[in-house]
């Protein structure tokens, strides 16, 4: 007889109405819903979390001095804090135990890799520093900040990136965010402990006291968070490694938590150039977009707005549109409707307008490229090039491309791809991002290279990609890879063309001198041969044979030369 069953434990369903689910509705807060779903801010793993607070920090850093005219002077420190601090010695010895873990069965009392500690993270600057009244908001508040809606090349874009490595700092360790600001040196500095109200998404000031600061003006952060230091090709020592690339002109200090401290000295003793706001471009609006623009502007009529609301629309124009649209140039754009808007859009789009001015970028340049790869590589051969601007969706952008090749580079290796967006380096979601999409599919072996189908080419050779945009579209809020826009991936591929172009020159005259050595090898081996033998059929001396032997050699020597 089979055993009869148990029955069930769990409370019979109780079924819902209408009013129960209503009770259960309530607003979420950007703040919540961030903390529930961190990993798109960038904050995924220990090690990610650990990098992205970083990487955070020294683009506000960047941002800030560029934009107040100081050339930038950044410190960032990595300490081991908690119950589980450990000294420079070892940490090392935990970082080579994860790198070898098998030693870990030879060695007695060795201690387990810590995938998680606790770590402060501080990054220093000596910008302009932050009004008071504005510290609590931008460390303690998601979605704030002065770069969503200013069209102009930035580091940041949505006013996330800070905040959100406070948040999660709160949530791992539940300590505050420590800040100290001077903006002035006739001036006291002040120093702020803030933490987050997740619900409200608004800050909570904990301590506001003034303090003495050895800086004349800067900003310093403190935050204190669960995280996994590694080494490798995601690592934070790699990340600040290709920032001093992309930045020539950042005078960089690194404390890791090793304790050992690394220096990156200026390339370039100039800012780069300013980038400047523009207006929207109306190929760039959408309908919804427009709908917003025309009900809160303060201009009176349409013409005024298309030529004050706008890029590079002038009166004729404005006339033009106006015209196809079948609309009246002195109409309030207040009192458009959704049909007078579609056909607003459609003159848009059937109107030739100019492309958007591109004052707005600031790229590095050639030469500042270049000077970054020979500053941090010991290459052979490099070269650089700097696309003219595009267009993609109305925002302008500017792809530039530098190749370092040869010299102590690893030659059996595939090529190491450095892509940058905005100056800022990355490092993750490679496969997704459009750079490294146009990085693969350029046919190398024109260029001579080996390349295997469907892989990056082979040899010492490191590709770096930035692209320079005033909206960078990111395929995430974490900010690490570039969507895959037409213009944009055509643009990277034609730069790659130009630069390969370049080393296809030099590799092919390394070619060459590597045969005519070789040739020369030959040569050099057998003159004595010849010598002995031309003094065996005119019965010279010993002397005239020498004589022959050095006059040949000297031949060979000048014809090379030549």
């Amino acid at each position: 007889m089979p055993a009869a069953a148990k029955p069930s434990r769990r409370p019979p369903r109780v079924a819902a109405t209408a009013q129960s689910m209503a009770d259960k509705q309530r607003e979420i807060s950007i703040s919540e819903f961030f903390t529930k779903n961190r990993h798109l801010l960038g904050f995924d793993s220990p090690a990610k979390a650990l990098m992205t607070t970083i990487k955070e920090a020294v683009d506000n850093s960047l941002d800030a001095c560029e934009e107040a005219g100081i050339l930038p002077e950044v410190l960032v420190e990595i300490q081991p804090v908690g119950n589980g601090k450990r000294n420079g010695a070892e940490v090392e010895a935990i970082l080579e135990l994860e790198a070898e873990p098998e030693k870990l069965s030879r060695r007695k009392g060795a201690v387990a890799p810590v995938k998680e500690e606790r770590y402060r993270v501080i990054v220093e600057d000596n910008g302009p520093g932050i009004v008071r009244q504005q510290v609590p908001r931008i460390f303690g508040k998601l979605l704030y900040g002065s770069k969503f809606h200013s069209l102009r090349q930035s580091r940041g874009q949505q006013g996330i990136g800070i905040s959100a490595a406070g948040m999660y700092g709160q949530l791992t360790t539940g300590k505050p965010v420590v800040i100290v600001s001077r903006t002035a040196q006739q001036d006291r500095g002040h120093r702020f402990e803030l933490m987050l109200d997740m619900k409200k998404n608004e800050p909570v000031v904990q301590k506001d006291e003034e303090c003495d600061w050895e800086r004349p003006h800067g900003t310093r952060v403190e935050i204190e968070l669960t995280g996994s230091y590694k080494r490798g090709q995601h690592s934070v020592d790699v990340y600040l490694q290709q920032t001093a690339v992309a930045n020539p002109h950042v005078r960089l200090v690194y404390r890791s938590p090793r304790g050992d401290e690394m220096i990156y000295p200026r390339a370039a003793a100039e800012l780069p150039v300013a980038a400047h706001e523009i207006q929207p471009h109306p190929y760039g609006v959408e309908l919804g977009m427009l709908l917003r623009m025309l009900k809160e502007t303060k201009q009176r009529n349409l013409t005024g707005f298309l030529r004050h609301e706008f890029c590079r629309v002038g009166p004729k124009t404005a006339d033009q549109i106006l015209e196809t649209a079948g609309l009246a140039p002195t109409k309030s754009p207040r009192h458009t409707d959704q049909d007078e808007v579609q056909r607003l859009m459609d003159a848009i789009a059937a109107t030739k307008i100019p492309s958007p001015p591109t004052d707005c970028l600031s790229p590095i340049g050639e030469a500042l490229v270049l000077a970054g790869l020979k500053q941090r590589l010991e290459a052979e051969f490099t070269t650089a090039v700097t696309r003219p601007p595009s267009v993609y969706r109305g925002n302008p952008f500017q792809v530039e491309v530098g190749l370092a090749y040869g010299g102590g580079l690893p030659a059996d290796d595939l090529a190491q791809v450095l892509r940058f967006a905005n100056r800022v380096p990355l490092l993750y979601q490679a496969s997704a991002c459009a750079i490294h999409k146009a990085v693969l599919t350029n046919n190398w072996r024109s260029y001579g290279l080996q390349q295997s189908r469907g892989a990056l080419p082979s040899g010492p050779l490191v590709i770096f990609v930035h692209i320079a945009s005033v909206w960078v579209p990111f395929t995430s809020e974490s900010k690490e890879a570039v969507a895959h826009y037409p213009e944009i991936v055509k643009e990277i591929r034609l730069a790659l063309q130009e630069a390969g172009r370049q080393l296809q020159i030099h590799i092919r005259r390394r070619v060459r001198e590597r045969e005519a050595l070789k040739k020369q090898g030959y040569i050099q081996k057998y003159i004595p041969h010849i010598g002995d033998a031309l003094r065996d059929m005119l019965h010279l001396d010993e002397g005239e044979r020498t004589e022959i032997i050095a006059t040949l050699t000297d031949t060979l020597e000048r014809s090379r030369k030549i």
